[in-house]
């Protein structure tokens, strides 16, 4: 007994991957740690716990911390903004397809208590102000956003997306933002679907207004 126990004290601690480490796998759990807890409040013991990565692994594969974060967030833009995206396709109406999109914002927002609002508009616009990696990705995600509402506003126009449109898509980005927000504080779905009505309502009002003048000039 005495030697089993030595022999199991000198025993190499085991370093980097674990068995049936799958990095994919990992990314997305760490996603959710980082969904559900913010940046700053999940700690490196806990990503590893619900990755199953160790230490090693995660610096190794991620840089660490940072590094995970920032693959998480494109896991998360593959894997959970897709209807978002598509429901610009454009695939009818104006009204119908504005009406899917913030349909989709909400669901994400609000289909999982452990991970309301959003992981970019929640949690990684709250840590962009102290680091400047986070605030060019911030930067980037929202501008990619605005670009594919401008493109559904000008759908058609094959000048492309006029000031006035560009501006429009800033102001229904940034309801979608609002949203998210409000959803991780709590706010219920049925309210949150009502402030996406009236975004909508305007905006189809505003583009009538922007088409017009169009046709006028």
């Amino acid at each position: 007994m005495g030697e089993s126990v030595q022999s199991e004290s000198h025993a190499p601690r085991p370093r980097g991957r674990p068995r049936g480490f799958k990095k994919d796998q990992a990314v997305g759990a760490a996603m959710r740690v980082f969904w559900s807890e913010g940046f700053d409040a999940a700690s490196v013991d806990r990503l590893c716990r619900d990755t199953g990565m160790s230490r090693t692994s995660l610096y190794h594969d991620f840089g660490g911390k940072k590094g995970l974060f920032l693959a998480a967030i494109a896991h998360y833009i593959e894997t959970q903004m897709g209807p978002v995206a598509s429901a610009l396709g454009p695939s009818g109406t104006l009204e119908a397809d504005l009406s899917t999109f913030f349909a989709e914002v909400v669901s994400l927002a609000t289909r999982d208590a452990a991970t309301p609002g959003c992981l970019i508009s929640c949690v990684l616009a709250e840590v962009a102000g102290a680091d400047d990696t986070f605030r060019q990705e911030l930067d980037r995600r929202f501008a990619a956003l605005e670009d594919r509402i401008a493109q559904r506003l000008a759908h058609g126009a094959g000048s492309g997306a006029t000031a006035e449109e560009r501006a429009l898509a800033g102001m229904l980005a940034a309801v979608a933002r609002g949203i998210t927000l409000r959803a991780r504080s709590g706010m219920a779905p049925e309210d949150l679907r009502r402030i996406a009505a009236v975004a909508v309502r305007n905006a189809v009002s505003a583009e009538g207004g922007c088409a017009k003048r169009v046709c006028v000039t």
